[in-house]
């Protein structure tokens, strides 16, 4: 039987970027068959038409179908995977609160849908900024469906702090192990090397041999490289991450299904884990067992590491309190 995916915001690049490759396999693999729901707002459809009759032209032998729509019951009716890529962005004078508002106008009634409409093993991927209260926000909504079935993609930070270690150390980035990301995806997010391994060594003492002053290195240049690597990619291509985001997200979904074998990072719905408010979602280092992600448990976070990650989670309580000011919660 195939598994029936929605994508929304299927008509824009990351969307484009996605389409192919799941069809093609990337995200559950070469022997599971793919149905493809196209989720637009109808100033998109157009695009998302194209898209599907290019699927058509490249005969890909795992999809068994394609749907364009603009109707979100449609669009998630009997979803198992949903990737909520379809956002609106920040633009010129506007505040946060605005852009919380348009994303509570837009994630509020897709998680509903989700709700009344998808099948009951659905797993959500949220994509679209602000990922993570937005991923709170469509949870919130969807009668039935278990918080813990709604996640923020944190995979693309955690793979752009990785690429930063193996080029600094000079290796491959496969060898760079165990580097969560924790908190919002944001500018205050903190990418975590502390138990970071390069070769099953610790990724701190090699470092110090390449750097010298680990901490002003991560202070001054990986953290601030990393918090801010997508607004570099927008100034240098002019446009946003599109392939690295598709990537990720093919990643994290991928690992939520077929499991993992060590730790990864995503944004999931907090128990009070290291003391963060429970309902947020926070991302935070997790393992995927038997279809279901993990919080590790038990890591020790220095003072300098806790006030990170303090930082992040105070944002994502704003946030929070921004949207239910809105009564959105």
């Amino acid at each position: 039987m195939a598994t029936t995916i929605t994508i929304t915001g299927a008509g824009g690049q990351i969307g484009y970027a996605l389409l192919f490759r799941i069809a093609a396999g990337d995200m559950l693999g070469p022997d599971e068959k793919v149905r493809l729901r196209l989720l637009e707002i109808p100033q998109g459809m157009g695009a998302a038409e194209g898209a599907a009759l290019e699927l058509q032209d490249g005969a890909f032998e795992l999809l068994e179908h394609v749907e364009v729509t603009d109707d979100p019951a449609v669009g998630f009716d009997g979803a198992n995977v949903a990737l909520l890529v379809g956002a609106r962005p920040r633009g010129p004078g506007m505040e946060r609160g605005d852009l919380l508002a348009a994303n509570a106008g837009i994630f509020g009634p897709q998680g509903a849908a989700i709700g009344a409409h998808a099948a009951s093993d659905i797993r959500v991927t949220v994509v679209g900024n602000p990922a993570n209260t937005n991923a709170l926000i469509a949870a919130s909504a969807a009668e039935d469906v278990p918080a813990e079935r709604f996640t923020a993609l944190t995979r693309l930070d955690e793979n752009r702090a990785r690429a930063q270690l193996a080029q600094t150390l000079e290796v491959p980035v496969g060898s760079i192990r165990r580097v969560p990301i924790w908190g919002n995806h944001s500018a205050t997010q903190f990418p975590d090397i502390s138990h970071a391994t390069v070769d099953g060594h610790p990724v701190i003492e090699a470092l110090r041999e390449r750097v010298g002053d680990v901490q002003g290195w991560l202070e001054q240049t990986f953290i601030p490289r990393v918090a801010k690597r997508g607004a570099e990619i927008i100034q240098v291509r002019g446009s946003s991450s599109v392939a690295s985001a598709a990537n990720a997200t093919i990643e994290h979904t991928r690992d939520w299904v077929r499991g993992t074998d060590d730790w990864t990072s995503a944004g999931v719905v907090s128990h009070g884990e290291y003391g963060v408010p429970e309902g947020l979602v926070t991302s935070f280092p997790v393992r995927a067992v038997d279809g279901t992600w993990q919080i590790v448990e038990g890591l020790e976070l220095d003072e300098w590491a806790r006030a990170r990650v303090d930082a992040s989670v105070a944002e994502l309580v704003d946030e929070r309190e921004a949207v239910r000011a809105l009564g959105v919660l």
